[in-house]
């Protein structure tokens, strides 16, 4: 009995040191659950809540701000479209309005001085020549009066028409095809009106069709030579057929006008041949029924 006792007083006393141990371990995890070590949390990463990673992704700063950042550089990168560029018209340089001499038809044109200030407007048999701004006719030549035989300076051009513009600047187109039904002198016409044909009359015969185009000042038909160009055309002819159609040789034409002379002398091209005669020995005379003027002392417009 005493002994059985015993036994069963050391295995209660086992059990009771094991029951405080167990119970110290417990509290002890308890406690470190609660707590940790200096205040920071001590669950294990494989125990954390699911929505701890979550949270901790929307919070930093580089996550966040990325996406927004990226938004903002492809804007300024790539600016908005804007609206149709406005068209702004050429500058207005005179009063007047001009229109290019070949209407419809392509064409190329000299723009250097190679015998006379005049220009040589290549296009196409039958195209177009139109008043380059409105106008009166001044002279016209239905006749292609010109003999290579001659070569008289007053018939060079062939068929020609001459008009004096609204700007006081008399305006030549030659070696036409043709002239435009009832233009003849002192008709008013328009800016871009039909004038004649581009054809080869004149000594144009043995080249391609063409206008001879020249500026000069109002004189009379003895004068022929102020007729055939004083006033380059190229820069004009430029500007009218680029778009800037205000553009007026007015002013350079009263200038070299106001230089020279309403009738300055023949300087270039102005002798002609004289016409072989058969078996006649005459004095000298002009073939061309052309009436040879001493330009200082000729009345003007005669």
């Amino acid at each position: 009995m005493e002994t059985v006792t015993r036994v069963e007083i050391m295995r209660s006393g086992h059990l009771g040191r094991w029951a405080a141990v167990t119970g110290a371990v417990l509290l002890t995890a308890a406690c470190s659950q609660a707590t940790g070590l200096a205040g920071v949390s001590a669950q294990s990463p494989a125990t954390a809540p699911p929505s701890a990673a979550p949270a901790a992704a929307s919070t930093s700063p580089a996550a966040s701000a990325t996406p927004s950042q990226t938004a903002e550089h492809q804007a300024a990168e790539q600016p908005p479209k804007g609206d149709d560029p406005v068209r702004v018209p050429p500058p207005k340089l005179s009063k007047y309005e001009y229109t290019f001499p070949v209407k419809g038809c392509k064409t190329t044109y000299q723009r250097k001085l190679l015998v006379l200030p005049k220009t040589t407007i290549w296009a196409q048999q039958g195209c177009a020549f139109v008043a380059p701004i409105g106008g009166v006719v001044d002279e016209v030549n239905i006749q292609n009066k010109w003999r290579p035989t001659t070569d008289a300076g007053a018939d060079r051009e062939g068929r020609f028409v001459t008009i004096i513009g609204d700007d006081g600047v008399r305006y030549l187109g030659g070696h036409l095809d043709s002239v435009a039904e009832g233009i003849k002198p002192g008709v008013r016409v328009k800016a871009g009106q039909l004038l004649g044909r581009v054809g080869k009359s004149g000594n144009a015969r043995d080249t391609g069709a063409n206008l001879y185009f020249a500026i000069s000042w109002k004189t009379g038909p003895a004068f022929w030579w102020v007729r055939r160009g004083m006033v380059k055309p190229w820069d004009y002819l430029d500007a009218w057929q680029s778009g800037n159609r205000t553009y007026s040789p007015r002013e350079e034409t009263l200038a070299l006008r106001g230089k020279l002379g309403e009738t300055p002398r023949c300087a270039v091209q102005c002798a002609s041949k004289k016409a072989p005669q058969a078996g006649k020995t005459q004095g000298p005379k002009r073939d061309d029924g052309t009436v040879t003027v001493t330009p200082s002392i000729a009345p003007f417009g005669q």
